[in-house]
């Protein structure tokens, strides 16, 4: 696994509101706002750039007792992050979601998308995808 390292952009906040200049957002807008990640996306917590940077600076990643762990020290103490606990704090509910998707059904759906150089390979990039999806990834990531 690589190195995690803390970047500025880390825990940016979005704004699901629908653009009135932009046509074809608005779509998108809408599975957002409908989506239990849109807490994820928009909570505006008070999170202290000292305390991520010592994360970042101390994580490591194990699996203890088949579940992996993300365990850092802040401030002295150790914080450790599990699937479970960020479902619970971002209120996602979607544990019981879809865990894998087949190759085809993902090429199929890129197609739809609009994703214009769509191959075998399961390596995508967010130039070939059109302004729309693009505004989506990256308010995701």
């Amino acid at each position: 696994m690589s190195n995690l390292k803390f970047a500025d952009t880390h825990n940016m906040v979005a704004f699901l509101e629908k653009p009135t200049e932009s046509v074809g957002f608005e779509e998108i807008i809408d599975i957002l706002n409908a989506n239990p990640i849109k807490y994820a996306l928009t909570i505006n917590p008070t999170i202290y750039t000292s305390c991520i940077k010592q994360f970042w600076a101390t994580i490591e990643v194990k699996t203890i007792d088949g579940e992996m762990q993300l365990q850092a020290l802040v401030d002295g103490k150790k914080v450790i992050i599990i699937e479970a606990i960020l479902r619970r704090d971002i209120q996602l509910e979607d544990a019981e979601g879809i865990e894998c998707l087949p190759n085809a059904a993902i090429l199929e759906h890129l197609t739809l998308m609009g994703y214009e150089k769509v191959s075998q390979k399961l390596t995508f990039y967010k130039a070939f995808f059109s302004s729309q999806w693009k505004f989506l990834i990256h308010t995701i990531l």
